[in-house]
C-alpha cells in the first residue's frame, strides 16, 4: 500500500514539474515573440540570436568572433554565418583588426543601434508588464525559486561531467 501512495506522490510531482517548466517554455516564446513585434513592420525580420548578437556587438563594440564564440559557447561556423546576415542587413560592420589580418573588429552600424535599442526597449517594457502586477517580494520569492532551479540543474550537469 505504501508503494501505491509513493508512486502518486511521485507522478503528482513529475506532473508539477513538466507544468513549471511547460509554464516556463511558454513564457519565454511569449516574451521573444512580443519583444520581437516591434520589427514585423520593418524590412528587418531578426531571430532571436540575431537579436542576442546585436546586444552582445551593442556592449563589446570591436569584438571579434573569436570572442563572441568563447561568450556564447556556440558554434563558430553558425556565428560566422549570422554575422554575415547581420553584415548583408547593414546591422553591423566589420574592419580587419590591425594586431590579426585574419580576424575584424565587429560593431554595429548606425542602424544596428537604432534597432538593438527597440530591443532593448520593448524588453524593458515587457518586464514590466509582466510583473505588474507582483509585490516586491513576490518577485524576490520567483526570482529565489528560478534560482533553485537553475542551480539545480547546473548540480546535476557538474556531476555528469566529472564522471
Amino acid at each position: 500500500m505504501k508503494s501505491q501512495k509513493v508512486d502518486i506522490i511521485n507522478k503528482k510531482s513529475q506532473k508539477n514539474a513538466e507544468a513549471v517548466f511547460e509554464a516556463i517554455h511558454t513564457l519565454m516564446h511569449l516574451i521573444r515573440s512580443e519583444q520581437y513585434r516591434v520589427l514585423r513592420d520593418s524590412p528587418y525580420q531578426l531571430t532571436h540570436m540575431e537579436g542576442k548578437m546585436l546586444a552582445y556587438f551593442s556592449q563589446n563594440p570591436g569584438a571579434t568572433l573569436r570572442e563572441l564564440v568563447i561568450h556564447t559557447g556556440r558554434d563558430k561556423g553558425q556565428l560566422a554565418r549570422t554575422i554575415k546576415t547581420l553584415k548583408e542587413q547593414g546591422l553591423l560592420i566589420g574592419e580587419e583588426d590591425p594586431n590579426d589580418r585574419r580576424s575584424q573588429l565587429l560593431s554595429l552600424t548606425t542602424e544596428g543601434t537604432k534597432i538593438n535599442e527597440s530591443l532593448i526597449d520593448q524588453l524593458n517594457h515587457l518586464t514590466e508588464l509582466a510583473v505588474h502586477d507582483l509585490s516586491d517580494a513576490d518577485c524576490q520569492k520567483l526570482l529565489q525559486l528560478l534560482t533553485q532551479i537553475r542551480a539545480n540543474i547546473q548540480r546535476s550537469n557538474d556531476k555528469k561531467d566529472s564522471k
